[in-house]
Parts: structure tokens; C-alpha cells; sequence
């Protein structure tokens, strides 16, 4: 990123009140904060393998201004993306499932407009996963040098026809696809007291719109201490179901159940695209969503 290209363009949008600083530097993003007299802002440059990111940013917050951060600027071209403070995550107050009863309805809402521009989406660089594709990317992770023991490996490799099976299973039922967040968890959820606004769309694609949920409830689990059996975890799925229709929790279950895989998919991708001194840190989180895919099996 050219520094002081970045610092010229968050200059012509907002008044900087002190000094641009980064916030955080990741191999797929780098955040810089923005001090206002009135606030803050935060800029975002996106590395190619989240370059669609500012573009389709820019498209949900004009159309769903009450749930996303507020873009004040973004540059397609050079996937720059310049957001308003969007308040607090609510990783900060413990991750209570209380605040997912209230943003998985608006959530799930958003996904249902979207359906209408999943395909721009896909043309405009979001990724494709949509679940036809999926048995082909089954096939192309066991090709990969996978974070796994051999045992695990094979098993993988054993489930390779049920997984095809499951997928044709799944797209009987004609559930509309759409955006995806795939990382949907406490540290993209934020509340400013009145709204609760989604950020963060860089690990996006478009997909079976259920399987949203295997992150969420990942980090109830393993932050919050919910036990899987935990009555929350039925009250989410069904709050979450509602702007969907009925008759519809079995669909729920199976999509959650391919989008475990997916998840892994959407995790080769990432790695696919890092420098090889970030691959060791990076395939300690991949071998955890590997093996929570393979309790799927």
C-alpha cells in the first residue's frame, strides 16, 4: 500500500483530528485508525484475495444502511474501503447469545434481499460457493497437504461420496443463495446501544445462506462455554428461521452440516493466498476447522 496515496484519500472524505495509525496488519487487510473530532473512522485496504470486499461493502450498506457499518467512501479499483465507527463489538461484553437474538433476524433478512444480487456479486469477484460446487472443491482439498494426521486424511477421503450425496440432498430444497459472512462471530457483530450492525465481509461468499451459522455457533461454544445441548442454540436457529419461513429445520441441520466443509474451503482459499512465513501460525486455526468438519463425518 502507498502511505501516502491511503492518507491523501482519507483526506479528501473525512478531517483527520491527530495522527493515522494502523490498528492492525494482516496478510489479507490492513486497518488503519482514523481519529475525528467528533469520533473516529477506519480505513481498510484489502489484499487481493479480498479485493471484492469494499465493492460489495459499498452495495450493503446502500441497501441496508440500519445493519452494516456506514461507508463513507470505498475505491473498487484499489479496494480501499473507509467506514464510520460502528460502536463496540460484542466481544467485548462476553459474547452473550442475547445479542444474536437480536441481529440474526435482520441478518437473515439481509440475506433474503441479497438473493436478487448474488449473481452481480459473483461477477464482481465474490467468491463461489454455492453448493453445486461444492463436491468439486471436496475433491480439491484432498489434494491439499492438509494440517491433518493420515487417519484423519483418509477419513476425509472415505466421506468423499456421502458429502456429494448430502450437497444433492440439500439443493432439493431450493433455498435461495446468497451472501454468506463465514465469520460471523463476536468480533464482527457490533452495537452502538441502539443498532447492531454486521462488519467485516472480506471472508464472504455466496452460498447456502444456513451454513452463516456454523461460525456463530463455533464461538458460542468455545467463548462462551455454551455446551451443545444449551436451549440457546435452538432459540438462535429458530429466531434465525423465521424471516426464512416454516417447516424448515431439517434443511437448517443439513446445511449446517455441509457448511462445515465449505467453511474448511473458504479457509484453503485464505491459505492459497499467504506468504509461506504465515502459513504455520495460519494452519493451527485451519487443523481446528478441519477436524470440526470431520466430527461432521
Amino acid at each position: 500500500m502507498d502511505g501516502a496515496a491511503a492518507e491523501d484519500w482519507i483526506r479528501a472524505h473525512v478531517e483527520p483530528a491527530g495522527a493515522i495509525e494502523t490498528a492492525h496488519e494482516r496478510p489479507w487487510a490492513t486497518v488503519l485508525r482514523v481519529p475525528l473530532a467528533d469520533g473516529v473512522a477506519w480505513f481498510k485496504t484489502c489484499a487481493p484475495v479480498q479485493a471484492f470486499e469494499p465493492r460489495l461493502t459499498a452495495g450493503l450498506f446502500a441497501r441496508w444502511p440500519d445493519r452494516v457499518a456506514e461507508v463513507i467512501a470505498h475505491d473498487e479499483e484499489r479496494a480501499w474501503l473507509l467506514l464510520a465507527d460502528a460502536g463496540t463489538p460484542v466481544g467485548t461484553f462476553g459474547n452473550p447469545p442475547e445479542a444474536w437474538l437480536a441481529a440474526l433476524p435482520l441478518y437473515a433478512e439481509l440475506q433474503r434481499g441479497e438473493a436478487a444480487h448474488a449473481q452481480d456479486q459473483l461477477e464482481h469477484g465474490v467468491p463461489d460457493l454455492r453448493v453445486a460446487t461444492l463436491p468439486a472443491r471436496y475433491e480439491g482439498l484432498l489434494q491439499r497437504n492438509l494440517p491433518l494426521d493420515r487417519d484423519e486424511v483418509d477419513r476425509l477421503r472415505g466421506f468423499a461420496p456421502r458429502f456429494a450425496e448430502l450437497c444433492a440432498e440439500l439443493a432439493v430444497h431450493g433455498v435461495p443463495e446468497t451472501i454468506q459472512h463465514d465469520d460471523l462471530h463476536m468480533a464482527n457483530l457490533y452495537t452502538d446501544g441502539e443498532r447492531m450492525r454486521v462488519l467485516d465481509w472480506g471472508d464472504s461468499s455466496i452460498s447456502h445462506p444456513f451454513a452463516s451459522l456454523v461460525v456463530t455457533f463455533r464461538f458460542l461454544e468455545e467463548r462462551t462455554k455454551l455446551p451443545p445441548t444449551d436451549p440457546w442454540f435452538a432459540r438462535l436457529r429458530d429466531t434465525y428461521l423465521e424471516p426464512w419461513g416454516s417447516d424448515l429445520l431439517d434443511v437448517f441441520a443439513l446445511a449446517r452440516r455441509v457448511g462445515a466443509f465449505a467453511h474448511t474451503f473458504a479457509w484453503a482459499r485464505q491459505q492459497d493466498h499467504l506468504p509461506d512465513n504465515a502459513r504455520p501460525e495460519f494452519d493451527k486455526g485451519f487443523a481446528i476447522i478441519l477436524r470440526r468438519a470431520l466430527a461432521q463425518t
